[in-house]
C-alpha cells in the first residue's frame, strides 16, 4: 500500500499542487495533507483520486493499485467509429465466428489446445468488434 500513497504523493506534488487542488476544489494545503503518505490523519478519499485522475491524466497511482493487487494496467486503443449499421453487422458476425469456432471444437467431444487457441482469437475479434459499436454508438 505504500507504493500507492506514495505515487498519490507523488502525482500531487509533480502536477502543479495549487492547479490540481483549486479543480479538485480543496484547498492547496488540504490537497498536499491528504496526499502525504506520512500523514495519517488525513487521507486521500476514492472522489479524490478519481478527481485527480480525471484532472491530472497521470494513472501511475492507478498503476501502482493494480500491481499491489497482481494486475497490470494498460491503456486500451481507440476503436475507431464506423457507421452504426455498419459496427452492428461486423459485431454479430464476430460473435457468429465465436459459436462456429466452440461448436466445431465440440464436435468430438474434447477441445484441443488449438481450438482453445482459435476459440481466443474469435472471442479476442468479438470484443474489438464490440469496441467499434461502442464507438459509432457514441458518435451516432
Amino acid at each position: 500500500m505504500d507504493r500507492f500513497l506514495r505515487s498519490c504523493h507523488d502525482t500531487v506534488k509533480d502536477n502543479d499542487a495549487k492547479q490540481l487542488a483549486a479543480q479538485m476544489g480543496l484547498p492547496h494545503v488540504s490537497l498536499l495533507q491528504r496526499a502525504n503518505p506520512d500523514n495519517d490523519a488525513h487521507r486521500l478519499t476514492i472522489n479524490h483520486l478519481y478527481t485527480m485522475l480525471l484532472h491530472t491524466q497521470d494513472f501511475r497511482a492507478l498503476a501502482a493499485l493494480a500491481d499491489e493487487f497482481g494486475f497490470r494496467l494498460v491503456q486500451k486503443e481507440e476503436a475507431e467509429a464506423k457507421a452504426l449499421s455498419s459496427a452492428v453487422l461486423g459485431m454479430h458476425a464476430e460473435v457468429a465466428d465465436v459459436t462456429r469456432a466452440v461448436a466445431d471444437a465440440l464436435a468430438d467431444n474434447r477441445v484441443t489446445e488449438m481450438e482453445k487457441k482459435m476459440i481466443h482469437r474469435e472471442i479476442t475479434g468479438a470484443r474489438e468488434a464490440l469496441d467499434v459499436l461502442e464507438a459509432s454508438v457514441k458518435v451516432a
